[in-house]
């Protein structure tokens, strides 16, 4: 899509860096922009300097106008705003070009690609992978929801670059019908998500299969067959149209630096999709057992008198703490909860159930929570709080040594936080504030009562 002298509105300038990206690509382009967006001024602060060098023809933040819409040659949708949205309908109406800035860049990407998506797993498996793909003397660039646009890479890109995209439900739902997608692609994992966004589960799936069903969709797929089942019986699309490889059984994986049964299936992934484009087993197994980890994913973030604290903030579903419980048999005090995107939490309940020795809930979704896992759990190992801070107290003085404490939330963070990244934060700064000295005593017994 040519862009020069075109009137762009960037709907959504948002705080993760995609809206900046785009807004700075399309000025370099020579399109005049113009930047909208609902939150206020102080919100986007960051991003707003971050634009402070870039020539923005308008700016109007706190509010959408009609008008930057319908006057506009193109719309770059930021994928947070949900389909159906009466501005882009009116857009639609008006013959604008509607877009993406994921988009823009799978247009101009010069280099083969690896589209990863997946309810969980899928930011861990594209570190991986590209962890994989350097280790074997590839240029590689990561990026996607990962929390980094690739368009300022464009020019460092060549035809031998290899481009890692972890991409969403969201990001997958605004690609147009001619917009190419990568050649290969993984599925981690499918179970229901963002129903609250998507609406209906076969909306959710239909998202997800841009990538494997169809003209355009990748050649090639990595996918268990029990994903592939899981997303195909929903109805949303017919049989996969790629080629699908199974992950590479576990017996093959090298020790691992993280922890987890889940991270050793998200390694069997990214070992598959390096097999796949010939990446050679020594790359592969060094490629794994260097690979330290994400931030804010079972991040280890300190020890005090005994226990240990482990950042999994990026855990937004059920299933995801579920595999965090699991990984530490018995012995975790689970801080949980956050805004409620509608969906079925059985599997953090059952895991809380199974493999928790104490669950603190707080949150948006906190009451709702609290009445699932009362059903199995006795309430001396339960509590509910109204923040992470009364949550963490909790579990701070129930705690004894070798417990680990871990904020795995199960949901995601907009009830209280700006996002994931600050929710994390804010866990460590709880865990950074303790004082050995008030650690409760080994044995010691205690009475909880949550609110």
């Amino acid at each position: 899509m040519e862009v020069r002298g075109r009137r762009a509105t960037v709907m959504g300038l948002g705080r993760h860096g995609g809206g900046v990206a785009v807004a700075r690509s399309l000025a370099d382009q020579g399109a005049i922009v113009t930047v909208t967006d609902t939150a206020s001024p102080e919100k986007l602060a960051d991003s707003i300097a971050a634009l402070a060098d870039v020539e923005i023809a308008a700016w109007h933040v706190g509010g959408h106008h009609s008008i930057n819409v319908e006057s506009a040659d193109m719309l770059v949708v930021n994928p947070a705003v949900r389909p159906g949205h009466p501005l882009v309908e009116r857009a639609r109406d008006h013959s604008v070009a509607i877009t993406s800035e994921l988009e823009l860049f799978l247009e101009r990407c010069p280099g083969p690609m690896i589209g990863i998506t997946g309810a969980n797993g899928k930011s861990t498996t594209a570190a991986m992978t590209a962890a994989i793909l350097q280790a074997d003397g590839r240029q590689v660039f990561l990026g996607g929801n990962i929390g980094r646009s690739l368009l300022a890479d464009l020019s460092k890109m060549s035809a031998e670059s290899w481009s890692v995209l972890e991409i969403s439900s969201f990001q997958l739902a605004w690609l147009s019908a001619e917009c190419p997608l990568p050649e290969m692609a993984v599925l981690t994992s499918f179970t229901p998500n963002h129903l609250d966004w998507h609406g209906t589960l076969a909306d959710y799936a239909a998202a997800k299969q841009r990538l494997f069903s169809g003209p355009r969709a990748a050649k090639t797929v990595v996918c268990s067959e029990e994903s592939q089942a899981a997303i195909t019986s929903t109805g949303a699309a017919a049989d996969f149209t790629a080629q699908v490889i199974k992950p590479v059984a576990d017996q093959r994986i090298p020790p691992l630096r993280v922890l987890g049964k889940h991270n050793r299936q998200n390694a069997g992934c990214a070992a598959a999709v390096a097999e796949a484009i010939g990446c050679s087993r020594a790359a592969i197994d060094r490629g794994l057992r260097e690979f330290a980890g994400l931030e804010h994913r079972l991040e280890p973030v300190g020890s005090l008198a005994g226990r240990d604290f482990y950042n999994d903030s990026m855990a937004t579903t059920p299933e995801s703490t579920a595999a965090a419980l699991v990984t530490f048999a018995g012995r975790a005090l689970l801080m949980a909860g956050g805004y409620d995107k509608q969906i079925d939490m059985a599997p953090l309940v059952t895991a809380a159930a199974e493999h928790a020795c104490g669950v603190a809930l707080y949150g948006a979704i906190g009451h709702r929570l609290h009445a699932l896992c009362g059903a199995k759990l006795p309430s001396d190992r339960l509590y509910l709080g109204q923040t992470m801070a009364d949550a963490f107290a909790w579990c701070w003085q129930r705690s004894q040594p070798d417990h680990a404490i871990i904020l795995s939330p199960g949901c995601a963070s907009y009830d209280q936080f700006a996002d994931y990244r600050a929710r994390g934060e804010h866990f460590r700064s709880l865990v950074r504030a303790l004082d050995a000295s008030q650690a409760p005593r080994a044995g010691a017994t205690h009475n909880f009562e949550g609110r």
